[in-house]
């Protein structure tokens, strides 16, 4: 019990100094102890990563490629090499994410010689759809509201298969307000959810459906950047080919227009269907053409996850997350976008960050708090990696403290090219004072760089707060900082290489970054979420 004692003290003793921080953030005395744990981070360590990561033979890190795929195993055998626990899926180092992108590559309505306009006349959503090439309808079955339920059919004794319906969007209500398809009150799943039509639609072997939408202008307005937008998003399709059957929405007017002379008599089974929870099927007679072309690509990526459990029984359910993206973009035919600096250089010095927290841990003194070294896939593709570990965290986001997030650390911007010695700091203070405050401290004591805030202005033009791994922390409240040090002409070019990189640096805001993580990782309080 002494031995322990007087081990406990000296632990204290040894993280005290730097802790000062916390009463007087730009006061503070050096640490040897941490500082030697801070020269692990070495820029020979950093170059070794980094000239594997941004090899010819990962051919650029491409979410979904072998490239990236050899990269997430390099990683992972550093995490484990390192002695880290598997946290992730299947007893392994990854939590895997499916990526889709769907939309259409042609979509187009004709009503006979005329040539009705998308997102104007109609609206098709591709996450509903299939392809539907150079189909022709030579009649329309008017079907209410295209339901089937124990209180009300439309279905009932009409032959759908291979035909064309036009029903309403919702269902209908008696005069008590009941809904005649389910007896109860209030909206059900029929018009909520217009899947459950499309489905039920499918079944009953319908090819297209044409749904009237009564709110046409405000629906479009809401689904407009759904249909129009090409990027990946996360998850799986919903294989709509096999779910529903192919389906437009359509403004009033052009419904008009597809009942023609039949007008009258559509509207009075309507009103009949509404009065009395009975109608009938209208036959029309049309001429419809509808092209639907849909370009579907789905891809796998992997986060890579390095857990370091804290050593304090107090607060080691409570997390410390340092982030970069190792993604990138890839190759064009023959050319390779090596991604040196975007961001091998965040990637590499993340990993030398965590070798720091592993040697801290072997000598017994902490980290307290826990740590993740989330290295993730898809930040090219829209921040993808990190808003699904967002979405579905391998530790509770309510547990996790905050999030520093290295991207593009290795090279200068013509801002700062006479002076190296820089970097910029974004977003903070945007959560927490104390964030910022804890991060000035670190920098004061230890690192002396040139701190930059030109990019955190809320104003700035560029809006790189939003555009790397950190927001989707951020946006669930969770305080974050983004290293980062601006662009370059190689940006985003083939020329983005490991010549390039001026390691002294790139090691230098590692350690700061190294130095903030373990004030937030050892002192005794919690960082406060103080500001919106």
């Amino acid at each position: 019990m002494k031995k322990w004692f007087l081990f406990s003290l000296l632990l204290w003793a040894q993280q005290a100094a730097f802790s000062q921080a916390e009463a007087a953030p730009g006061a503070a005395a050096k640490n040897p102890t941490v500082e030697k744990l801070a020269a692990t981070i070495s820029a020979d360590d950093i170059k070794q990563h980094l000239m594997v990561l941004a090899s010819d033979e990962y051919e650029g890190r491409e979410t979904g490629t072998e490239g990236q795929r050899k990269a997430a195993k390099y990683l992972a055998g550093v995490f484990e090499g390192y002695g880290l626990p598997k946290v992730g899926q299947d007893q392994s180092y990854f939590q895997k994410i499916s990526f889709i992108a769907e939309s259409w590559d042609r979509i187009g309505l004709n009503l006979g010689e005329e040539k009705l306009r998308h997102l104007w006349d109609f609206y098709a959503i591709p996450q509903l759809n299939g392809s539907l090439e150079n189909y022709t309808a030579t009649e329309v079955i008017f079907l209410g509201y295209g339901i089937e339920d124990k209180g009300y059919s439309d279905y009932q004794d009409v032959d759908v298969r291979n035909k064309t319906i036009l029903i309403y969007d919702g269902e209908p209500f008696g005069a008590d307000s009941l809904a005649y398809a389910t007896g109860g009150r209030g909206k059900s799943e029929w018009s909520k959810d217009v899947r459950k039509k499309l489905r039920l639609a499918r079944d009953k072997g319908v090819k297209m459906v044409l749904i009237i939408d009564t709110d046409f202008k405000r629906n479009l307005e809401q689904v407009r950047k759904q249909i129009l937008n090409t990027s990946m998003t996360v998850g799986r399709s919903e294989n709509p080919e096999e779910q529903y059957a192919n389906n437009l929405f359509i403004n009033s007017d052009l419904a008009r227009k597809i009942v023609d002379k039949q007008f009258k008599e559509v509207v009075k089974t309507r009103n009949r269907i509404q009065k009395k929870g009975k109608g009938k099927a209208v036959t029309i007679t049309s001429n419809l053409t509808i092209n639907q072309r849909k370009r579907t690509k789905s891809l796998e990526g992997e986060n890579v996850l390095g857990y370091i459990e804290g050593t304090d029984p107090s607060l080691k359910n409570e997390l410390l997350v340092i982030s970069a993206h190792y993604d990138h973009l890839g190759k064009r035919g023959d050319d390779v976008y090596h991604g040196a600096d975007d961001n091998g250089s965040g990637t590499s010095s993340v990993l030398d960050i965590a070798q720091a927290f592993v040697e801290a841990k072997k000598q017994g003194i902490g980290p307290r708090r826990s740590v993740l070294i989330l290295l993730v896939s898809g930040e090219e593709k829209g921040l993808l990696g990190s808003e699904y570990y967002a979405a579905n965290p391998v530790f509770p986001l309510e547990n996790t403290i905050a999030d520093l997030n290295v991207d593009m650390i290795g090279r200068t911007d013509p801002k700062h090219s006479a002076n190296p010695n820089y970097d910029y700091v974004i977003g903070a203070d945007r959560l927490s004072t104390e964030l910022h405050v804890i991060n000035e401290a670190a920098n004061k004591t230890y690192t002396q760089l040139d701190l930059d805030y030109t990019f955190n202005d809320e104003k700035d033009p560029n809006r790189f707060y939003y555009r790397s791994d950190h927001y989707n922390f951020a946006k669930n409240g969770i305080p974050a900082a983004f290293f980062f040090s601006g662009t370059h002409e190689d940006y985003h070019r083939t020329t983005d290489t490991v010549d390039k990189i001026l390691f002294d640096k790139t090691a230098a805001i590692a350690r700061l970054v190294f130095y903030t993580a373990w004030e937030l990782a050892n002192r005794d309080k919690r960082i406060e979420v103080d500001k919106k």
